[in-house]
């Protein structure tokens, strides 16, 4: 006899789910269109059609704690081939921004994040932390000297110190934040495989999930999923220069920080620097990679953008032209303009490590586990 399930219709859930960005919901017919059109969905227990007909009845408890939400990449695929125009990929993006935000803790920093109306206050916040603390401490000169050298050096105006007597106790708390809810999830999302039969696996074992895991960073560096969509695959491109772009920032801030704090030697650094190039090829990656991501989003306009979109689209462009530009003016000895624009620089870069586990730039940590999960599970994708 087939288990018994009690259906428990949310309509709240659908009207949320509609108001991110799902609002063609209720066109589909369950057809079953989209899950034959798509091209990475696995052969056991496809998506995106029973999440469709799940989210249609308002099931939360089997959409937010699914991990096909997460193996989707938003191909476009499923949404140019629905007859009735119910935009399966949209829906599923939206699954996906509510999912954050059901892991995000606290929850009020989740639903500031995500509200237009709060961005005011969400600018304001990085600029009253740094000038506060930056007066509190001394760290702070707003009649900067130049350096030994006769050049302009960001670190008298923003002392390092300062810096990093906030990004590292931010980066903590973004750790933290990832590792509350990635604890939840993974619960979750194994709970769901267990009751809709994509696994097995009664229990999680640690060694083979880590083992999936180093298995699918190859794919996810390399994109591969991007390759195989018909209508969007074009975007694999901004968003491989966008991810390297990130993780070549990442080893320089890692590099200055030793070089800084171990051996004691102060910037600016040589352009001719190897770690300084990379730093420079990477910031222009990042500003190319961005404006690609925005133009296309502009040119595709049957696919939903929401203003989560938006918000870390701006963020990621600001990021790269802000750091390209205190670099340049700073070479160009504008020094009003470079303190200016480096403040602004440290105000995104605030926001981009304070609301990460809150915005939907948290979908690199959950979709990562998501395939590593469904690696470990044992689900085979689609033979195309």
């Amino acid at each position: 006899m087939a288990d018994k399930y009690l259906v428990q219709p949310d309509i709240n859930f659908i009207n949320e789910i509609r108001a991110n960005g799902g609002e063609s919901l209720k066109k589909c017919f369950q057809c079953a269109t989209c899950s034959v059109a798509c091209p990475i969905a696995p052969d056991r227990k496809p998506f995106p059609r029973k999440e469709m007909i799940a989210a249609s009845w308002g099931l939360k408890d089997k959409l937010l704690s699914n991990p096909d939400i997460w193996l989707c990449h938003n191909c476009g695929d499923c949404s140019t081939l629905c007859p009735r125009g119910a935009k399966p990929g949209d829906v599923m993006a939206a699954l996906r921004m509510m999912a954050i935000n059901e892991y995000a803790t606290p929850k009020s920093v989740a639903n500031a994040v995500n509200d237009r109306k709060k961005l005011p206050l969400l600018i304001a916040l990085p600029a009253i932390v740094f000038i506060v603390l930056g007066l509190i401490t001394g760290l702070l000169d707003f009649s900067p000297e130049l350096n030994e050298h006769g050049e302009i050096a960001h670190a008298k105006f923003f002392s390092t110190w300062l810096v990093d007597l906030v990004f590292i106790p931010l980066s903590i708390w973004a750790v933290a934040v990832f590792a509350m809810g990635l604890k939840r999830f993974i619960a979750d999302i194994h709970k769901n495989a267990l009751a809709e039969g994509k696994t097995d696996k009664e229990t999680i074992d640690t060694k083979g999930f880590l083992s999936a895991l180093v298995r699918v960073i190859p794919s996810i560096l390399k994109h591969s999923k991007f390759s195989e969509c018909g209508e969007n695959n074009n975007r694999g491109t901004p968003h491989m220069m966008v991810l390297f772009s990130f993780i070549g920032l990442l080893i320089v801030t890692g590099v200055f920080f030793v070089v800084l704090y171990v051996f004691g030697i102060h910037g600016p650094y040589s352009q001719l620097n190897p770690v300084k190039i990379l730093a420079n090829v990477s910031g222009i990656a990042l500003i190319i990679g961005a404006a690609m991501l925005i133009k296309q989003r502009m040119d595709k306009t049957d696919e939903v953008s929401t203003y989560k979109d938006w918000y870390l689209l701006w963020l990621v462009l600001g990021l790269g032209v802000t750091g390209m530009l205190a670099e340049l003016t700073r070479l160009a000895d504008a020094a009003f303009l470079t303190y200016l624009i480096y403040f602004i620089h440290l105000m995104l870069v605030f926001h981009l490590i304070a609301f990460l586990p809150f915005s939907k730039l948290a979908h690199l940590v959950y979709r990562t586990v998501a395939l590593a999960y469904n690696e470990y599970s044992g689900r085979e994708a689609k033979k195309v």
